[in-house]
């Protein structure tokens, strides 16, 4: 129940407390491993991405109601930092200095990964 409405203006509205829990926060996480094994590092970025779109992409829509967007951001990070794992397994030794900065998450986002920061839809509050 939201408490300042109720001091402000006496109405009682009840909110959706709904997010992902920590066995769904694991599934996706171990999908993505899965989806992202360091075999994958000389494969075309774009085919991992599309890989990955589908997953991410049913997953948010289950969690967009409620107030998943914190978990939502721990998993766009996680996804993230997997694909940049592959670039740098990829480069190796032969990487260059400040090389693995250009890989930020808008070069990523830019090649078509699917950001579930965002996407969250807060439903209408519900008046009793």
């Amino acid at each position: 129940m939201s408490g300042r409405v109720w001091e402000e203006k006496g109405q009682k509205l009840y909110y959706l407390h709904r997010w992902p829990s920590q066995r769904s926060m694991q599934r996706i996480r171990q999908r993505v491993k899965e989806l992202t094994p360091r075999s994958r590092c000389h494969a075309d970025l774009r085919d991992v991405i599309d890989d990955l779109n589908p997953i991410l992409r049913g997953w948010g829509t289950y969690f967009k109601t409620g107030n998943a967007a914190k978990r939502f951001n721990q998993i766009d990070t996680y996804v993230w930092q997997r694909l940049r794992a592959l670039r740098l397994v990829r480069k190796g030794r032969n990487l260059k200095p400040g090389e693995a900065s250009r890989w930020t998450r808008e070069s990523f986002h830019n090649l078509g990964l699917h950001r579930l920061r965002g996407t969250v839809q807060y439903p209408e509050p519900a008046q009793c």
